[in-house]
């Protein structure tokens, strides 16, 4: 899906840099950073949480997130149960099983476990956290009341919602947290000054046509980010959570 969408900019990335430009399908979050660090991989997208292990052991260098012409897109940390569970507020979690994506996501794990205890409830003392794998799989575990509840991105929630596959009337919102940046576009340390400029030319003179927009929740044009100032929250909510961005975590992301 994500290749034929993004193929318009696969093809102006290729003219602007002059270099052939390959799409690399990955299969986890550990995969994509791997890829990058043995230099196998040039330019890549990293989800929120991922992003940080990159930079960390992969030498990325995030520049860029999908966003409009003022400010780049965000989402939120939602908490949600079925639209008939007797689960009304995050205190109700309490002796639930909860399902969290993946160690290393932001959202779905680490925001959860950094923000929830502020409001009396923590991850793995209070409730029973279960690992779906990704966001789509929790929110359609809660649907079929596989989870009591579930950490999710409001970014894939809606998408999920808008493309049908499943109905908003069918859950419960019961937490939103303050706006995250959504996933970065990092290129690797190690690429030559000119290639580099090349690459930033191309994605911020590069205007998303309407498959591009359709397909990334109304996004026109990528965004320029500091990763020192925009992913600040990102990292004070890693920090709280007790992650550590090292190799031997690298093996548990998904």
């Amino acid at each position: 899906m994500y290749k034929k969408l993004f193929q318009p900019f696969m093809d102006y990335l290729e003219k602007v840099t002059g270099k052939k430009v390959v799409y690399f399908q990955v299969q986890s979050n550990a995969a994509e950073v791997e890829a990058m660090r043995s230099g196998r991989l040039h330019i890549a997208g990293f989800s929120t949480g991922p992003t940080m292990y990159a930079v960390n052991l992969a030498g990325a260098v995030p520049f860029a997130c999908r966003g409009y012409k003022d400010h780049f897109q965000s989402y939120n940390l939602l908490v949600i149960t079925h639209a008939n569970s007797n689960i009304k507020t995050v205190a109700d979690l309490k002796g639930k099983k909860v399902a969290h994506t993946s160690p290393s996501s932001n959202s779905g794990n680490l925001a959860p476990r950094a923000l929830l205890p502020e409001l009396g409830v923590t991850p793995d003392k209070d409730y029973t956290v279960v690992f779906s794998g990704k966001h789509d799989q929790s929110i359609l575990g809660v649907r079929s009341k596989d989870y009591d509840a579930a950490c999710v991105a409001s970014d894939v929630f809606q998408r999920m919602i808008d493309r049908g596959t499943v109905k908003e009337s069918e859950f419960r919102i019961i937490y939103r947290s303050a706006p995250f940046p959504t996933s970065s576009y990092a290129y690797a340390h190690d690429l030559h000054p000119e290639l580099v400029k090349k690459i930033k030319e191309a994605f911020f003179s590069f205007q998303f046509p309407k498959s591009m927009q359709d397909g990334l929740e109304g996004a026109t044009n990528f965004y320029p980010i500091n990763y020192k100032k925009d992913w600040e929250v990102v990292r004070k909510v890693a920090e709280k959570a007790g992650e550590v961005f090292n190799f031997e975590n690298l093996k548990k992301l998904k």
